[in-house]
């Protein structure tokens, strides 16, 4: 095997052009933004800097590497958004999703039907699932994979006897998704706030993030503080009240909040204690971004539900999955009708892509290359970043980290600022309020990585 083919992941790159393509006319990105300005309304967007700046469009993707509309070429170090784990331009997947589109491109699994594809995914998940989780109801996205766990573990509870148990816990600086009742879950006020948020009967512990509490205690003693507070709030709110604790193993848009050992291990123990079912939210860490298939496997946290999204497809189309226990799933079988799906549960040619998506990643063996070489080599890298003036703290696992930037309230988000800056120094990250986050693609190289790295540091000294 070759060098370029070592760096990324098999693929040979023997052939790819790395010239710069000519930008779109003048005229034409233009007429595009204006458009855009006149039509479209962003997620997550603050829509009059959008359009005082102008939207930066993105035309082509391939590999690593992003070309926008100026022509210029972007290392993509967020992997779309936390998704494109395989990479931009795989042929397996994009051959797979003509094939079905042109044999059967859509039919609902309602009325008793299903369809090959759905059902051949579901049995693969399976087989790489963690012990006992063997049954999948699929969905669009995140969002609604747990807003489906949401509502399993409600009916679950209804047939148990159990219907007082409606009230859901879930953690400050998590977040699970954008439908009202995910975005009652998620524990960031920024996204709850606008919109009346949370619901009642959602309930928040502390996260394991002592930056952020300005605690002198050390990650370990902060998380065992954190699992006395959840403790004493479950008692307070009454444990049988509370249906289900859902759980993002590594607290992605909230800062990438890496658990300390024994943690997670000591949450699921509450849970079980409390007669409590433990959803993982796996949306991020699922699929290779931590080394293993998923984090509930790599950490040993005996989830009854896990929920994923994302990395299933590496976003080529949208598609999401609730993992269920096979208990779980008899019990749900067994208990009437089940009033709950989406027009595209199981959609034929999502679920080609998503089977595809994970043979790639088999077949260039990404899960070992994260965990024994690109994984640790990016850590490594981003924790010498712990040292310069301009950061507080670096927390990294994997391929997902971040690097919390001292504020000096000069601007209302200094980490929305750094990542422009980082795009100006030719590579995309993620800006939280305080903090740049990263997540490659899994197929990206030490060269390339080195490539982030560079433009961080120079994004830092900027700061």
């Amino acid at each position: 095997m070759s060098t370029a083919e070592k760096s990324t992941g098999g693929k040979s790159t023997a052939g790819r052009s790395t010239q710069t393509p000519p930008p779109l006319p003048r005229s034409a990105l233009d007429a595009l933004r204006a458009s855009d300005r006149a039509h479209h309304i962003h997620p997550y967007t603050d829509h009059v800097e959008l359009h005082t700046a102008g939207t930066h469009l993105i035309t082509e993707a391939d590999g690593c590497w992003l070309v926008d509309g100026e022509g210029r070429r972007l290392l993509d170090g967020l992997a779309g958004l936390w998704c494109v784990n395989v990479g931009y331009g795989s042929k397996k997947i994009a051959d797979a999703v003509d094939a079905q589109i042109r044999r059967l491109p859509f039919y609902p699994s309602f009325f008793n039907s299903s369809n090959e594809p759905a059902i051949r995914l579901a049995e693969r998940l399976a087989e790489i699932a963690p012990p006992g989780i063997d049954h999948a109801l699929f969905s669009g996205s995140g969002s609604e994979a747990n807003e489906t766990a949401l509502k399993i573990v409600r009916s679950l509870q209804r047939l148990r006897g159990q219907a007082q148990r409606t009230k859901i816990l879930t953690r400050e600086f998590s977040y699970h998704g954008v439908t009202l009742a995910t975005t009652s879950m998620t524990g960031l006020p920024a996204c709850r706030d606008p919109f009346d948020l949370p619901l009642p009967g959602f309930v928040h512990a502390p996260a394991p993030h002592p930056y952020a509490a300005h605690s002198e205690l050390d990650a370990a003693s902060y998380g065992n503080w954190c699992i006395d507070e959840t403790r004493r709030l479950i008692e307070a709110e009454g444990p049988e009240t509370i249906a289900a604790m859902f759980v993002e193993p590594v607290q992605g848009a909230g800062g990438v909040i890496v658990p300390p050992d024994g943690y997670l291990r000591a949450l699921r123990q509450l849970a079980r204690e409390f007669g409590m079912l433990f959803v993982a939210d796996e949306v991020i860490t699922g699929f290779g971004r931590l080394g293993s298939w998923f984090a509930s496997g790599l950490w040993s946290l005996d989830p009854d539900l896990i929920t994923v999204a994302k990395g299933l497809t590496s976003g080529y189309l949208p598609m999401g999955a609730t993992l269920l226990s096979g208990a779980l799933s008899d019990e749900l079988i067994h208990g009437g009708y089940f009033a709950h799906g989406h027009t595209y549960s199981g959609h034929p040619t999502c679920a080609a892509a998503a089977l595809a998506n994970l043979e790639e990643i088999e077949q260039r063996r990404l899960i070992a290359r994260v965990a024994d070489d690109v994984g640790p080599y990016f850590v490594e890298g981003l924790r010498r970043f712990a040292r310069h003036p301009a950061v507080g703290e670096v927390r990294a696992t994997g391929l997902i980290g971040a690097v919390e930037l001292l504020d000096d309230g000069s601007t209302p988000s200094v980490g929305l600022r750094a990542a422009a800056i980082a795009r100006e120094h030719g590579v995309v990250v993620r800006g939280l309020k305080t903090a740049i986050a990263m997540s490659p693609p899994l197929i990206i190289s030490r060269d390339e990585l080195d490539t982030l790295f560079e433009a961080v540091g120079r994004t830092l000294d900027q700061l």
